[in-house]
């Protein structure tokens, strides 16, 4: 067990922990955090995604110890319900949640893409998305909010 300092949506927390278990344990078990979420535990489907220091990364396999005074931001600190980001505000006016599970990786990852490029064009956007699994098939409403948000950013 170690005492780590954890910089988590712009407050620090001081967890006790073993420094090789996983950001995302840290983040559900130690902070409570709803999101992001558990899927497969291998970093191949997305539902874990955070940023850290603005990129994307898989909490799932991300030692917590890896983070050191990085910048965490999970999907409770990328908006609020009064001021959501771009990327929740357009996911929300195209309807895109349906069961939800992913959504925290395809925003997560989505927002972090959009800092860096402006104006995507569809084949831009698919390939930066593409790690992450949807089982509910919502891939062209996905594709329409990231070209929504892009314009509400660019």
């Amino acid at each position: 067990m170690a005492r780590i300092d954890l910089d988590v949506n712009g407050q620090i927390h001081t967890i006790d922990a073993d420094p090789d278990i996983p950001l995302l344990y840290a983040l559900r078990n130690e902070l409570a955090l709803n999101n992001p979420h558990f899927g497969c535990g291998l970093a191949q489907c997305g539902a874990c995604t955070v940023q850290v220091d603005g990129q994307p990364v898989r909490s799932c396999v991300t030692p917590v110890s890896a983070v050191g005074k990085s910048k965490v931001v999970t999907l409770a600190g990328l908006g609020t319900p009064e001021k959501p980001h771009p990327v929740q505000k357009a996911f929300v006016e195209e309807q895109v949640p349906q069961c939800g599970y992913c959504l925290n990786g395809w925003i997560m990852t989505a927002a972090a893409f959009l800092e860096r490029t402006k104006k995507p064009n569809d084949t831009q956007i698919r390939e930066a998305l593409s790690g992450i699994k949807c089982r509910c098939g919502t891939h062209m409403g996905i594709l329409r909010a990231v070209k929504r948000a892009a314009a509400m950013m660019g």
